[in-house]
């Protein structure tokens, strides 16, 4: 039964009366229309069901039944599309979900920004490298990062390539979590080879066993396996920067009324394509899709609840997740009059924290770098700034890696800059490894413990 009034004036091409920031400039609009064409007729990459069950578990989540936890590349590059990388990708997701679940007592909702993340908002349209200016990179889907003129220039096939390499990480994940990849019997198969000398691995290890303790005390007592445990849900996240590819994959599906954007199932707004009066909200208000929304400090009260009121009129349980990215430095100043107006206006929002996106710096040595103590600082004090709040902070969203990759600085094994060197392989944003994203789940568990739940929300 329908229980949301669909928007009589909207469409999946509404949007483009709209102005459009962030979009490629192609060159041959025969060649755009052909790629779209060709997209519309491809199959979806999700199905509405799991889009309307992720949506009621993020209602949960809401209502502090349930913990996000999405993560993954800032990029999706390509070349990158392999068993190993995609495999990696999914171990530390798992990992980190484990130490949430069992250090906080709740179903942990896990949303990989993959299958789909291949195209990047950037600061300026063009790049500029000894006197030669070219189209800047955009993302795999857009454009390759190689500062080359015909290798910049934007190429609409690059969708339909983007599509297939979506289709073969989600088909690589669920053949994974169906077959007993995430399987609670044996969470040490998980483990990643390079990471024994982590100086979190034997408390991690503990915690291992003490889950596979607990997975065998409840069979024993049963007298049969416990089911369920050998496979976990599993959703997928990206930016839905790239608008002609998201409005050829918004359809009408049998058996459920409006529309879905079935090439994700949770697409966000990013800070530069936020505008209330937007292309990118434009889009965003007439899809079923759960959606989030990046808040940076320049958000004021009134833009927030203007935002609500647009992308949910109708305050939809599980709809909007607002994921802020203040930086260490501006959140206690920031965050909490965002809180508050959303509160006192009584709406339904889940509250996420990115505290990767505001703690972005340049190192001496020309990196792009994120320092752990600032993303661990970012954290901490919004879980504080929650719950002074008398609101919940629900989620966490994370760009990060399962290679051993030497990006941020900081964490367990302290990497300076010189340590930047050996391992930075981002072609956009620096990510967590392994080693600093399993910290950064068992300070949750900490931080959870030592702040407590509030009572009420």
């Amino acid at each position: 039964m329908q229980s949301v009034n669909l928007p009589i004036d909207w469409s999946p091409d509404s949007w483009r009366g709209r102005t459009a920031l962030q979009l490629p400039q192609y060159p041959d609009a025969d060649a755009l229309a052909s790629a779209l064409g060709e997209l519309r007729a491809l199959p979806p990459l999700v199905t509405s069901w799991e889009i309307l069950t992720l949506k009621q578990q993020l209602a949960e989540a809401q209502e502090g039944k349930r913990f996000l936890l999405q993560g993954g590349d800032c990029a999706e590059s390509f070349g990158e599309c392999t068993s190993d990388v995609i495999s990696n990708r999914l171990k530390v997701l798992l990992q980190m979900s484990l130490v949430l679940v069992h250090g906080m007592r709740k179903p942990v909702v896990r949303v990989g920004r993959f299958a789909g993340q291949y195209a990047k908002p950037r600061s300026a349209d063009t790049e500029t490298i000894d006197g030669v200016t070219l189209p800047s990179y955009r993302g795999d889907m857009v454009n390759g990062p190689e500062f080359d003129a015909l290798v910049r220039t934007p190429d609409p096939r690059r969708m339909i390539k983007a599509h297939a390499r979506s289709a073969m990480t989600m088909n690589f994940v669920r053949a994974l979590i169906d077959g007993g990849f995430a399987d609670l019997h044996h969470p040490e198969y998980w483990n990643l080879n390079w990471v024994g000398h982590s100086p979190l691995a034997d408390e991690y290890r503990q915690m291992v066993a003490s889950i596979g303790d607990a997975v065998r005390f409840m069979e024993t007592l049963s007298g049969s396996e416990v089911h369920n445990l050998n496979r976990v849900d599993f959703y997928t996240s990206h930016e839905a920067l790239l608008l002609p590819y998201e409005a050829s994959m918004t359809r009408q599906v049998p058996r459920h009324w409006g529309w879905f954007n079935l090439s994700t199932h949770f697409p966000w707004i990013g800070m530069r394509t936020a505008a209330v009066d937007g292309a990118h909200a434009e889009y965003f208000r007439g899809i079923r899709n759960p959606i989030a929304l990046k808040v940076g400090p320049s958000v004021t009260p009134d833009q927030l609840l203007r935002i609500v009121d647009l992308l949910n009129p109708e305050d939809e349980p599980g709809r909007l997740t607002f994921i802020h990215r203040m930086g260490a430095v501006h959140v206690a100043e920031k965050l909490p009059p965002l809180l508050d107006a959303v509160r006192r206006d009584g709406r339904r929002v889940l509250w996420v924290c990115d505290p990767m996106h505001g703690n972005t710096e340049s190192t001496s040595n020309g990196y792009k770098t994120r320092r752990f103590h600032n993303i661990r600082s970012e954290l901490e004090q919004s879980f504080e700034l929650h719950a002074a709040s008398g609101t919940r902070l629900g989620g966490v969203h994370l760009e990060l890696t399962g290679e051993d990759v030497t990006e941020c600085l900081g964490g367990a094994r302290e990497l300076t800059e010189v340590d930047l060197e050996r391992a930075y392989r981002s072609c956009v944003d620096p990510r967590l490894n392994y080693e600093q994203a399993l910290e950064v789940a068992m300070l949750i568990v900490r931080k959870q413990a030592q702040i407590g739940t509030p009572t009420e929300v």
